[in-house]
C-alpha cells in the first residue's frame, strides 16, 4: 500500500483532485465523507454536538443544522477548537480503521484531510497539496457555494495558511488554471505518487 496525504484550503478544487485520482484508480478515504457519515441522526458526532451546542443545531427533519454549526463556530475560534477535539480523534479513529483494511495490497490509498497541517499523520508516504491563490479560492467559493465574501474569508482565515500546507507538500497540484491544465497537473502527480512503489 502507499499511503498519501491530500490537503488544500477550502474552495481550492481538493475534491476534484481526489475524483481525478479516483478515476487513476486511487482509494480514497475522505475525511469529510466520514465526518457527514458520524453525524447523520443518532450517529455518533451528531450526539455530541447536540450535547456540546443544544437543540439549536437540529434542522426541523432532525437533521444537523450546518449553517447553524457553522454560525456558532466562525464567529470564535474558541468554539471552532472545541469542536475540532470533539471531532478529530473520532475521525481518526474511523480512517485508520479504513487504511488498516488496505494493509496488506498493493493499493494506493489517499486521505483527503482539509486540516492535515492542524492535524498531521506521520505514516504517509508522501503528502500532495492542491494549490489556488486564496483570493481566488475565496471568489470560487462565493460563486460556486452561495456564501457571502465575509463567510468565505472567515471560512478560509480559519484553516492553516497557504504558507504552512505548502511547508507539508512533497508535491503540489497548482489548480490556477483550468480543468484542462487541472487534468494534466493530476496526472504529473499520479507519475509521482506511482513512482513511491
Amino acid at each position: 500500500m502507499i499511503l498519501i496525504g491530500l490537503t488544500g484550503g477550502i474552495g481550492c478544487g481538493k475534491s476534484e483532485v481526489s475524483r481525478l485520482l479516483e478515476m487513476r484508480g486511487a482509494i480514497i478515504i475522505d475525511a469529510d465523507l466520514i465526518v457527514r457519515e458520524l453525524q447523520k441522526p443518532g450517529a455518533e458526532i451528531f450526539l455530541r454536538m447536540v450535547e456540546m451546542f443544544g437543540d439549536k443545531v437540529v434542522a426541523m427533519d432532525g437533521s444537523l443544522d450546518r449553517s447553524a454549526v457553522a454560525n456558532e463556530v466562525f464567529k470564535d475560534g474558541e468554539i471552532l477548537k472545541k469542536l475540532n477535539l470533539l471531532i478529530h480523534p473520532v475521525v481518526r479513529r474511523v480512517m485508520n480503521e479504513r487504511v488498516e483494511s488496505y494493509r496488506a495490497t498493493d493499493k494506493i490509498v489517499v486521505l483527503d484531510i482539509p486540516l492535515l497541517v492542524e492535524n498531521p499523520r506521520e505514516e504517509l508516504d508522501g503528502v500532495l497539496v492542491v494549490d489556488l491563490d486564496p483570493q481566488i479560492a475565496i471568489e470560487r467559493i462565493v460563486s460556486q457555494r452561495n456564501m457571502t465574501i465575509d463567510d468565505a474569508k472567515a471560512r478560509v482565515s480559519a484553516q492553516s495558511t497557504r504558507e504552512q500546507r505548502l511547508a507539508i507538500a512533497d508535491h503540489v497540484v497548482d489548480n490556477s488554471g483550468d480543468r484542462d491544465a487541472l487534468s494534466r497537473q493530476v496526472e504529473t502527480a499520479w507519475s509521482w505518487i506511482t513512482s513511491l512503489k
